[in-house]
């Protein structure tokens, strides 16, 4: 008995709460034999195992009876401490048919075997779990050469192969719900989103509370949950709890996530799950929304049958009722930003309409007015009654440009301008344009620098809509330049034309740039020749130039001048050929719809 004792105290010495277990065992009833029987190579290779910290097991003898240290014992479960001494057979039976192969490859070869993060469906707390290890089935020789055992070294990676896979299907959800435009987009997106995550979330459902807060309906879920299953399309929030369904109506209204571990009893075998036993457990919880009082929905998410819903299990379904709160704030914010759009849509129409209707009613009367006034200068000798005719004509025909450019923007707005595409020589055209303030530059003393040789074919653009373009970016450059030349150069290529009218005057200050081109924006404490103007022409050039697929832009520097650039694709293909005149057809029979050009000087 004394040899015994030394025998055990030095060989089970220092191994712990398995240690003081092994010590205690009569070893001689078992068969691993008497202690001091034991070979050299067992106690060698038991000696490290206790010592060690990493997890170690040790699989003994044909029958592959089990030893293993403190660090090894989680990997048992409650199988511990009867699993002690036990052939790996009855320890294992739930995974002898995945391990046994290599154990006998062990046996046969004295070669080991290492395996990475491999699923073990282990029955170690009472139910059948998803685990994941990394392990190596090491051979143990003995005299001779024989392997008498196995020494198995693990690593179980359960929670990190878990959290791996539960932050691709977060990242899945967020990058899917993050589209979602309305409330049933997120719902969807949610649905399609958990398609590739059902081994943690087999089956789950969403519920959006209503505005008043009374009714929670069903907005999304799973297909297998949709198709299978009597899922309630609405709850009623003020009813009392449903002690047999899903406690929708008091998660949503204490805000306060519930844990259910009676699926079975309450619903039977619900669908979704990859694994044959029935989902067990489920958390219901409130969706919600940071600023906002109450939850604006309920999320029914169960849990894979294989794994307890513990803390990180709970934590993980808190992400994805965050993530889907997200997506629903936001589709609800782009739903309040389209009604917005919608609403000032419908004033800006609202306004285009009044722009029409007050433009038409302004039109008819100044033409009225222009022609008599027309005849009275030139009937009239007084000198004083002239000036002041005169002054009457300039303003009308400011007031007949501003009315007509309101008409076309509103014929713009309203897709109603119906533009007339037709071959042109534009560089003559844009010459002959450019000649109409030839006198007017030269009275300024300025000079008008004109460059636009012939291009190679002629151009297809809106005769009425080019006149427009060249004659207000001329008015403009007119208006601000004091010193030095206004000059507009055409240049021709094989895809595209360009058209460049520049000056040399007050120029544009950098922080107006980028709002030049927005409507009744004017440059404050400008220096022009006049202070007149309503800030629309440059818009109204824009969308001519965009009528036509062409492009405007700007370059300036304050006190020395402005560069206009439009550029516009040769040919005809890139324009609506309903509004194309081919070389053939009488332009008669086809006319713009835009006001015609309006005299810029006076």
């Amino acid at each position: 008995m004394a040899q015994y004792q030394q025998t055990a105290d030095h060989l089970f010495g220092g191994g712990g709460e398995m240690g003081a277990l092994m010590r205690a065992c009569d070893w001689s009833k078992t068969p691993f034999g008497a202690v001091e029987q034991w070979p050299q190579s067992l106690r060698s290779t038991l000696s490290i195992c206790l010592n060690s910290r990493f997890p170690m097991a040790i699989y003994w003898g044909p029958d592959c009876w089990l030893l293993y240290n403190d660090a090894w014992r989680p990997i048992v479960g409650d199988k511990h401490p009867g699993s002690l001494g036990r052939p790996a057979d009855e320890v294992w039976p739930e995974i002898w048919d995945d391990i046994s192969p290599d154990f006998a490859r062990v046996f046969a070869t004295g070669e080991g075997v290492f395996h990475s993060d491999t699923l073990l469906v282990m029955h170690r707390f009472g139910y059948d779990e998803e685990c994941f290890f990394d392990y190596t089935f090491n051979p143990i020789q003995g005299e001779g050469g024989k392997i008498d055992g196995i020494l198995n070294v693990v690593s179980e990676t359960t929670y990190r192969v878990l959290n791996d896979r539960r932050a691709q299907l977060l990242r899945e959800l967020a990058s899917r719900t993050g589209s979602a435009k309305t409330v049933d987009d997120a719902g969807a997106l949610m649905a399609e989103a958990l398609k590739s995550g059902q081994a943690d979330v087999p089956l789950a459902l969403l519920y959006v509370v209503s505005a008043d807060g009374k009714t929670a309906c069903l907005c999304g879920g799973s297909e297998s949950a949709l198709g299978g299953m009597t899922i309630p399309d609405q709850v009623d929030l003020t009813a009392e709890d449903d002690a047999g369904g899903w406690p929708i109506a008091p998660v949503a209204q204490s805000g306060q996530s519930r844990t259910l571990n009676d699926l079975v009893s309450r619903f039977g075998h619900l669908p979704g799950s990859p694994w044959p036993e029935p989902p067990q457990e489920a958390m219901v919880l409130p969706i919600l929304v940071p600023g906002q009082a109450r939850a604006v929905g309920v999320l029914v998410a169960v849990a894979n049958p294989r794994r307890r819903v513990d803390g990180v299990y709970r934590d993980f379904f808190e992400q994805i009722a965050g993530q889907v709160a997200a997506a629903i704030a936001n589709a609800r914010s782009h739903e309040e930003d389209r009604r917005r759009a919608d609403q000032l849509a419908e004033l800006d129409r609202a306004k285009t309409v009044f722009f029409s209707n007050v433009s038409h009613e302004f039109r008819t009367p100044l033409t009225l007015m222009l022609r008599p006034v027309e005849e009275a200068l030139q009937a009239t000798d007084d000198a004083a009654q002239r000036q002041r005719l005169e002054l009457v004509y300039r303003n009308a025909l400011r007031l007949q440009k501003l009315v007509n450019t309101l008409l076309d923007f509103s014929r713009i707005e309203a897709g109603r301008i119906e533009a007339v595409y037709e071959p042109t020589d534009l560089a003559l055209l844009t010459t002959d344009l450019a000649g109409v303030f030839q006198s007017a530059v030269e009275q300024a003393g300025l000079r008008l620098i004109v460059d636009c040789p012939p291009l190679a074919a002629p151009a297809y653009v809106d005769r009425d809509m080019w006149e427009k373009i060249v004659l207000n970016l001329l008015s403009n450059a007119l208006k601000f330049t004091f010193a030095g030349e206004i000059a507009v150069a055409l240049r021709g290529g094989p895809d595209q034309i360009q058209l460049e009218v520049s000056d040399t005057g007050t120029g544009i200050p950098p922080e107006d740039l980028p709002h030049i081109f927005e409507r009744f924006h004017r440059v404050q404490g400008a220096r022009g020749r006049t202070h007149e103007g309503s800030g629309i022409g440059l818009s109204l050039v824009q969308e001519l130039v965009s009528l036509h697929s062409g492009t405007i832009e700007v370059t300036s520097q304050v006190d020395h001048g402005t560069c206009f650039t439009i550029t516009i694709p040769t040919g005809f293909e890139h324009l609506p050929s309903v509004h194309v005149v081919s070389p053939q057809e009488n332009r008669l029979q086809r006319s713009s719809t835009g006001t015609g050009a309006t005299p810029y000087l006076e």
